[in-house]
């Protein structure tokens, strides 16, 4: 992937800005960020290197206009598997004619993409183990304890779902995604301190999160900052 032209900020920020202009659910857009940034651009090396992929002008070579084309398609199939109602194609290529400069697809090319989309995946598209879906399960069994720690309340959602939105801009996630519940725990462990204020840290946050999940490095997303 070195070979190829692209920034991966760039990338996720466009990606994250058409979850909002789709006004998708907070599921579509975490399980498209984890098709598309965990699953598709990890696998496109090896893809486009075997036979598969020569040839294909959406991959031969690969550039950003490309990669957003992809990323509108993870969000696309992504709805298509989570919403009643999908976001229409025509809705998708609407929004690709107004932020995708140096490309204009057709229809065509969205569901050409797709196809390629999906044997990049191996047609693996299932989004049941995904951190998103992790980090709700999490947050329920800490609203259990409100009575004993009164600090449920204090825990926003919202402040999760930054902390990831900016992981996946950073590119952090990959290191974790192996163990979704890791990146989860760790998500909801940085919410805890960074929203709550510290007079009320009377809860066991971190033995807590350890024995809900059984992971020894839930923190890593807190590090060795001292701020936190």
């Amino acid at each position: 992937m070195a070979a190829i032209e692209w920034s991966w900020s760039r990338l996720m920020e466009f990606m994250i800005q058409s979850a909002h202009q789709l006004e998708v659910s907070p599921i579509v857009k975490y399980s498209a960020l984890s098709l598309f940034a965990d699953r598709f651009c990890p696998s496109l090396t090896r893809y486009t290197v075997g036979s598969n992929g020569k040839g294909n002008w959406l991959l031969q070579p690969i550039r950003e206009s490309n990669l957003q084309l992809f990323a509108l398609i993870a969000l696309w199939i992504s709805s298509k598997i989570h919403d009643s109602r999908p976001v229409s194609v025509k809705s998708f290529k609407s929004l690709g004619d107004k932020i995708i400069k140096d490309e204009h697809f057709t229809t065509r090319d969205f569901l050409e993409a797709e196809i390629v989309f999906m044997q990049v995946l191996d047609f693996e598209i299932g989004t049941s183990n995904i951190a998103f879906l992790l980090l709700e399960e999490l947050l329920l069994q800490f609203n259990y304890y409100r009575g004993v720690a009164k600090v449920g309340e204090l825990l926003r959602f919202e402040a999760c779902m930054d902390i990831m939105d900016l992981l996946y801009e950073k590119e952090e996630t990959s290191t974790l995604y192996r163990s979704p519940r890791s990146l989860a725990a760790s998500i909801l462990i940085a919410s805890y301190l960074i929203t709550v204020p510290k007079q009320r840290w009377e809860f066991p946050i971190l033995p807590w999160d350890k024995s809900t999940t059984s992971c020894e490095s839930v923190s890593m997303i807190i590090g060795e900052n001292p701020a936190l």
